[in-house]
């Protein structure tokens, strides 16, 4: 399945049946942002991972108003997308508050000559959705994301009749269910992708943890982010780099005391195996800058240290959903 744009620049929509329906979507976006990222009056092409209706899309839209969406099936595609320069940005989730971090957009990160230009953070609400005029008691099965189900099990235990069945995205099972007919099918997802498919919500607010957020970045071609970051260094608040050790006693302790010394703030440290090198590992930090000068020192403190450091992004950091 290839990307395939979605007209989204103040609204998703997508043709369900004979029937046009159109769904308002969160375009919270500073006219700072707005001026940068869609200069000369050209609409920016933003992919994500997911179906229209995904929390993705509600992200995207968060960060850039008016932007083109460009869905994809995977998220390697994602990326392949933003390598070709079919899409200018891309929006992946990177880390949820109760699951952990999404490891393989790390990995993705790592591989391509790209740079985190913002984050913003998404509550997570999950709903009930099915057809038009079914009942919750029709329902016989239901359809998510392997991460939404989880996030819903005192709902799907005080259901029982509700055989649970994973899916390769929220929006995407309201899609499914939809186009297939099924009146004992629902699916679990937002608001925005019952409305883009014509379903119904059957009851609201379905997770576990109300406390559920999903961080954000939205992604560019590495130079083109070098000149988005010159207009708005200043405002940068926030690093992510990754990097490197020898295999050797105290090399992270090194590492991390050098940051230390220079009072900078670490917010998350991350592992991931090295492919093809068993027991090695790449690290991944976020930190917090007071200022463009303290990002580089950083650099050139961790430089001294490992092995490898890539610069992931500077960013400001997302404060509230």
């Amino acid at each position: 399945m290839k990307c395939a744009g979605v007209d989204a620049r103040t609204t998703a929509g997508l043709e369900t049946g004979a029937t046009s329906r159109r769904v308002l979507l969160p375009v919270v976006c500073c006219e700072r942002e707005l001026r940068k990222l869609t200069a000369g009056n050209h609409i920016m092409k933003v992919a994500i991972q997911g179906e229209p209706g995904a929390f993705s899309h509600e992200a995207a839209l968060k960060l850039v108003a008016g932007a083109e969406i460009v869905p994809c099936a995977l998220s390697a595609e994602v990326f392949a997308a933003l390598d070709a320069g079919t899409v200018d940005a891309a929006v992946i989730p990177i880390e949820n508050s109760l699951a952990g971090s999404v490891l393989e957009h790390f990995d993705l990160l790592l591989k391509h000559n790209v740079k985190v230009v913002e984050e913003t953070l998404v509550r997570i609400r999950h709903n009930l959705i099915a057809m038009p005029g079914v009942s919750a008691g029709e329902i016989e099965r239901v359809l998510s994301h392997p991460v939404a189900l989880a996030q819903c099990r005192r709902f799907l235990a005080a259901h029982p009749v509700m055989k649970a069945m994973a899916f390769y995205d929220t929006a995407g099972s309201v899609k499914q269910l939809m186009e297939a007919g099924e009146r004992n099918v629902a699916a679990i997802a937002s608001e925005a992708a019952a409305a883009i498919y014509g379903a119904e919500i059957l009851e609201r607010d379905i997770e576990d943890d109300p406390e559920n957020y999903t961080r954000f970045f939205l992604v560019r071609r590495a130079g083109e982010a070098q000149t988005a970051r010159e207009l708005s260094d200043s405002e940068a608040n926030k690093m992510s780099i990754a990097f490197t050790l020898e295999n050797r006693p105290g090399s992270l302790v090194a590492a991390l005391s050098a940051l230390g010394a220079m009072g900078t703030n670490l917010t998350k440290i991350e592992s991931r195996p090295v492919h093809g090198k068993p027991w090695e590992y790449i690290f991944y930090v976020d930190c917090q800058i007071g200022s463009s000068a303290e990002g580089t020192r950083a650099l050139e403190a961790l430089d001294a240290h490992c092995g490898m450091v890539k610069e992931l992004g500077r960013y400001r950091e997302a404060r509230s959903a």
